[in-house]
């Protein structure tokens, strides 16, 4: 009798070690295979979020080459870094904001008690630039044409403005 529990002791010990060692081991798999599957997940949604920020950049100066090169033609005699140029002609812009009947180039006139004022500049190319602007109860955009002039000063020029309705 004391041999037969022996037996039986060191039978339930080695299927307790072998289901332990399956568990463990079938674990560990899973584990790598869950890791795998997340890791493939992110890395395409990083090149999808890649892509889908090189296709919104691509109507801006800092990613077209052919704006750049115009720039620099433009203005042999100078060097115009574009790099440098997209703050100042933003600053200068909304520099206008602080015009008591609002920024003239949005294109509208004061509706109502507020101000019409741009909030966000994007500046396209070496000629455009759309813009966001509102006075706290509407909204609208407008396309609009800068220059450089040769005494190195930045013109603006309405070419359309756009109002939501309320």
């Amino acid at each position: 009798m004391k041999n037969s529990f022996l037996l039986y002791l060191t039978i339930l010990a080695v299927l307790s070690t072998l289901f332990t060692y399956m568990f463990l081991s079938n674990q560990v798999n899973f584990e790598q295979k869950r890791y795998e599957k997340t890791t493939k997940k992110l890395r395409d949604s990083l090149t999808l979020v890649t892509n889908q920020l090189a296709d919104a950049d691509y109507f801006s100066l800092n990613k077209n080459e052919n704006a750049q090169n115009y720039l620099e033609a433009s203005f042999p005699d100078k060097s115009i870094q574009y790099e440098k140029l997209i703050p100042v002609v933003t600053e200068k812009l909304l520099d206008f904001n602080s015009n008591p009947k609002g920024n003239p180039y949005t294109g509208q006139d004061q509706i109502g008690a507020n101000k019409f004022v741009i909030n966000k500049v994007k500046i396209l190319n070496h000629r455009w630039i759309i813009a966001d602007y509102s006075d706290g109860e509407r909204w609208g955009e407008v396309l609009l044409k800068y220059f450089i002039n040769e005494d190195d000063s930045i013109s603006f020029e309405v070419n359309q403005s756009f109002i939501y309705q309320k």
